[in-house]
């Protein structure tokens, strides 16, 4: 699911892969597509300007500084930021009152790099972010007790989904988006809780959050439930003051002697090398044209790849995003006039304050699926599925059905890649490869039993239509109108 769209990840890599086989898949990457001899390595960017004839050149500045310290001035066409959201620590201590009397070690989860400093102490972990939780799980084997504070909950998700397949292969597929475009919200996230509930009470947990589960993406992790029922971890409120080793909380609860206090309390994001005149800011966010141009620039010189937060692999979002911008950038595709980009922007704002629970550390929101979409269609690239029912009815039951991979915009095109339909087919043997380490006999499914699933995925599939297309008649003309063949 993180695969770029012309690199299939080798099979025999397992699918929630270790740091460093993530580092060699770039690698390999890199030495495919002869990257490297490109890429400046321990550079410094200091600065980043418009030239005195920008509004004629659209050009840019860059000031660098190597690993000597010496700096280099280079002019530039254009330039795309992709320095991300986790570059700067959010460590609110004034939230805290008494921290500065805290007598043991405190500091942000970007620091952490293992719990070997934390074998037989009391730790607390402030935040239930995917980083507060993998923390908590991970120092709890060696600490005396681990106690997660929380201020509002999270809804947690297994990686390990169904039939034990990742919950992003399971999930992330087009039948389970047009499913959620058209169905009630409120029914979504019903559904969801309800079975969220069904593998562990979110409230008998301590868990369950203020907020509904399509409000704000979930926690994913396995072993955070367990943890909790062996008593390794143990949730609280959040903090409401430190006395020296004694940490307070809301509730009126104290846990004394305590020796870590680990904030993972998320991240500001900035972009200090740019000049302010080239950031227009919406509501909390950086305003940026889906999410990637500046709307305020004379000219289209100026991108930002990677500034997005979605429930999938942010590795294909950046790719697409790349693609699009080297589009723009050669002039062969072409952007909106500045009034209409900021208009565009201001809405995205709204629709994301709407949608999500926004803070200014997390104003990034978008919907995975929508999201490629809207940029395969700028770019030419978005697969029909009408077009795929009627001339390769194998790919299109993958595309419907299968998860959203990237190779799903390259079969057609600016950039199409003749391996994107082998691609596509064999997704799910490349699931499959590295569990395949003991051989075992299989039976092959009856002709009955699958001619019996095949007939209720029909009654509910056909009950579902009825029961849209009565309760609003116009949703799916809209609907088949939106899956026309595109053309480049």
């Amino acid at each position: 699911m993180m695969s770029f769209s012309d690199f299939p990840v080798q099979a025999d890599y397992p699918n929630y892969m270790h740091h460093s086989k993530i580092q060699n898949y770039f690698r390999m990457y890199a030495e495919h597509f002869k990257l490297l001899k490109h890429i400046r390595f321990q550079t410094l960017v200091k600065n980043v300007n418009q030239t005195p004839d920008f509004s004629r050149t659209g050009q840019w500045e860059v000031v660098t500084e190597n690993k000597d310290g010496k700096e280099e001035r280079h002019v530039f066409d254009a330039v795309i930021c992709c320095s991300g959201h986790y570059s700067y620590p959010n460590l609110p201590l004034k939230e805290f009152p008494g921290i500065e009397t805290f007598e043991g070690k405190y500091f942000h989860s970007w620091d952490y790099k293992g719990a070997e400093d934390m074998v037989g102490k009391k730790v607390v972990v402030i935040g239930i972010g995917n980083s507060g939780s993998d923390i908590a799980v991970e120092s709890c084997r060696v600490a005396e007790q681990v106690y997660l504070s929380t201020r509002s909950g999270a809804w947690v998700i297994r990686q390990v989904s169904e039939n034990g397949l990742p919950v992003d292969i399971k999930y992330l597929t087009r039948f389970v988006h047009i499913l959620t475009q058209l169905l009630p919200i409120r029914i979504l996230n019903w559904l969801c809780e309800t079975k969220l509930n069904a593998m562990y009470d979110h409230t008998m947990y301590a868990l369950k959050p203020k907020h509904r589960f399509f409000n704000q993406i979930p926690v994913v992790n396995d072993e955070l439930p367990l943890k909790i029922l062996s008593g390794s971890v143990i949730i609280k409120t959040n903090v409401k003051e430190i006395c020296g080793s004694s940490v307070v909380f809301e509730d009126g609860s104290t846990v004394e002697k305590v020796d870590t206090i680990v904030f993972a309390t998320g991240y500001n994001y900035d972009f200090p090398y740019l000049p302010s005149s080239s950031k227009y800011m919406s509501g909390h966010r950086l305003g940026l044209y889906k999410h990637v141009f500046p709307p305020n620039l004379e000219h289209p010189t100026l991108a930002v790849v990677g500034f997005i937060h979605a429930f999938a692999a942010i590795m294909t979002q950046a790719e697409m995003q790349a693609r699009w911008v080297s589009r723009v950038f050669n002039g062969q595709a072409k952007l909106p006039s500045n009034q209409a980009m900021i208009k565009s922007v201001d809405k995205d704002t709204k629709d994301i304050e709407k949608n999500y629970i926004v803070s200014r550390l997390t104003p990034l929101h978008v919907d995975f699926v929508t999201y490629m979409d809207d940029l395969a269609g700028e770019i030419g690239v978005r697969p029909s599925l009408l077009w795929l029912f009627f001339t390769d009815y194998q790919i299109f039951k993958m595309v419907l059905w299968g998860p959203v991979t990237s190779y799903q915009y390259r079969l057609k095109g600016p950039g199409k890649w003749g391996g994107a339909r082998r691609a596509i087919s064999t997704t799910l043997n490349r699931v499959y490869q590295p569990l395949k380490t003991r051989k075992l006999e299989t039976k092959e499914a009856s002709f009955a039993g699958s001619l019996f699933k095949l007939s209720l995925t029909l009654m509910a599939g056909g009950a579902a239509v009825y029961y849209i297309h009565v309760r609003n008649p116009t949703t799916i003309p809209t609907l088949l109108a939106n899956l026309r063949p595109q053309t480049a």
